[in-house]
């Protein structure tokens, strides 16, 4: 593969009167990280570790980091159900910024036999002629009982032939080992083949076959069907490389008014419960928050119910990219005998001047993951999100966000998102979070404008007994911080004491638009996302970030 070349924001041969105003700002954040030009240096290595982590006493110390900007769930021509070729996806991820995407198509006999190998051609092709841009294969997997999960691998000898052999040995709709619940007599079988399915990769990791493997669950309650004890048995089937889940789905343009209908729900949330669905999820689960999956939106639910045990599980954003809002592109018409079942690739689109059916956006152009990195590349890139040093944003509502949780008594940086920090009883810590405002108007010509800032804490009591457990009942918001009309570089500093458990602190924040009582109450959270009136649900107009975690590890617990 050609030499990995720096982003041109990264790479001080390029002229600052080169950059758009994101680019500059970009810019400015790696200089306050003190990684700019040679400090930003290209290679494999690992990121440092937080001195708590390793276990060398208490405190941390975690490096400085630079966020690079990706999207893991987009679609091209080598799905079935999408519409558009790898370059139109790999231009428009250049155009709305963002430094790494994966291509993550559906499974089926077509991809795998045929698909998979044509699209790994482009991509290597696309890696030789743009090494500034960094261009992962992936599969979007369904998984045995349960919905779909994106799974990728760096590049290297074995990348294809690794998300084949898995496509065909584990893959629900090719096996028949579908979703699972009420109406399947064989969920057991489904859900173990399912675990079976993600130690085998993190085998192919071990052994050295590839040099590093993820997953990731996608859409998580979109139809209800990955229940919270599936949830964990993945993740305790391979922690290492089963990180997390969206923390929002693609499909953020499903219910712009006028659109699609008047049941229309972002991220195509237009669901019920059925007989394959998970009977503990409320008929509530099953449609978005502020464009936020309800696992993800409800302090205190599912997702803090999993990090309430001690264990990182990361969200991520995403656009799902399929077919993008107002396009005027359609698909192309299959030749004679030709199908995507003995091709692996749909007919190129075809332009026709008038909008086409979708609810997506462009990758980059609404939904937004950053990965922190001292380095840039593949491997940094899978670092960082195995890390944990993650945070997400739609509509470009911020430029930058740093997070460092130290003890008032230590000299070092402190720890960062995903980061373990150790303290004894009674500690005074200062939570540090630097805010960088939006510099430019977004996609659709709106300056973003953040409006608070939400602190939301969670008691860590350990493995639950029962699995299904979805509720976490101490997490609740302890501090808003209203920054409204605040632009720039900012810094706010939250004291925080700690009492006599281990917990964690996580991150959330919107343009104050749109927001009311949480899922569980005004008591736990007093003005958290709402559910948007159906068919009328405009995602410029209603945008949040979300951080991951920190965890405080009290010593002798």
């Amino acid at each position: 593969m050609t030499e990995q070349q720096l982003p041109t924001w990264a790479d001080p041969s390029v002229s600052p009167a080169a950059l758009d105003a994101q680019g500059v700002s970009r810019r400015q954040l790696l200089r306050r990280a003190g990684l700019f030009g040679a400090a930003f240096t290209l290679g494999a290595g690992p990121l440092a570790t937080s001195a708590s982590a390793a276990g060398r006493g208490y405190g941390g110390n975690d490096p400085r980091l630079a966020y690079l900007v990706g999207d893991h769930h987009v679609h091209s021509v080598y799905s079935h159900d999408a519409k558009y070729t790898f370059s139109q996806q790999a231009q428009a991820a250049a155009k709305y910024g963002l430094d790494w995407m994966v291509f993550n198509e559906h499974s089926n006999f077509g991809h795998a036999s045929y698909g998979a190998k044509l699209e790994h051609a482009e991509i290597l092709k696309a890696r030789a002629e743009n090494p500034r841009q960094l261009i992962f294969q992936g599969l979007e997997w369904y998984i045995p009982a349960a919905e779909h999960c994106t799974v990728f691998a760096a590049p290297g000898r074995h990348e294809v032939d690794l998300l084949t052999q898995f496509e065909l040995a584990y893959d629900g709709k090719l096996l028949g080992y579908d979703k699972g619940g009420a109406a399947d007599a064989d969920t057991a079988r489904n859900e173990a083949h399912a675990a079976k399915a993600i130690k085998w990769l993190a085998a192919q990791r071990r052994s050295g076959y590839v040099d590093d493997v993820l997953v990731l669950a996608n859409h998580p309650l979109r139809l209800g069907i990955d229940s919270p004890h599936e949830m964990r048995a993945w993740r305790d089937a391979a922690p290492e490389i089963m990180i997390g889940m969206e923390g929002a789905p693609g499909a953020q343009g499903a219910a712009l008014p006028g659109w699609r209908g008047a049941t229309s729900i972002r991220g195509e949330y237009e669901n019920k419960p059925s007989a394959q669905s998970w009977s503990g999820y409320p008929t509530d689960a099953y449609v978005t928050y502020g464009g936020f999956d309800w696992a993800t939106a409800t302090v205190g639910g599912l997702w803090d119910s999993m990090l309430a045990e001690g264990r990182l599980f990361s969200i991520t954003t995403n656009s799902d990219n399929h077919r993008t809002v107002y396009d005027t592109w359609a698909n192309g018409t299959w030749p004679e005998g030709q199908n995507f079942d003995n091709t692996g690739k749909l007919p190129d689109p075809v332009q026709t001047d008038s909008p086409q059916p979708g609810s997506d956006f462009w990758p980059g152009e609404f939904s937004r993951t950053h990965v922190g990195v001292t380095r840039y590349g593949y491997r940094e890139v899978m670092a960082g999100m195995r890390a944990g040093r993650v945070w997400v944003d739609h509509g470009h509502l911020l430029d930058g966000l740093d997070v460092r949780l130290k003890r008032d008594c230590d000299h070092g940086q402190g720890v960062t998102l995903g980061g373990r920090l150790r303290v004894r009883k009674g500690d005074r810590l200062t939570l540090n979070v630097t805010v960088t405002t939006a510099s430019r108007p977004n996609a659709q010509g709106i300056l973003p404008e953040l409006a608070h800032v939400d602190v939301i804490r969670g008691a860590v009591r350990g493995a639950v007994s029962d699995r299904d457990v979805w509720r976490a009942p101490d997490t609740k918001v302890v501090r808003t911080a209203d920054v409204s009309g605040r632009k720039g570089t900012y810094t706010l500093r939250i004291p925080v004491t700690a009492g006599d458990e281990s917990f964690y602190l996580r991150l959330r924040g919107s343009d104050g638009k749109r927001h009311g009582a949480g899922y569980l109450g005004a008591s736990v959270d007093p003005h958290g996302p709402i559910p948007h009136e159906p068919g009328n649900g405009d995602p410029w107009a209603d945008t949040w970030f979300y951080s991951n975690p920190i965890f405080v590890d009290l010593a002798g617990i």
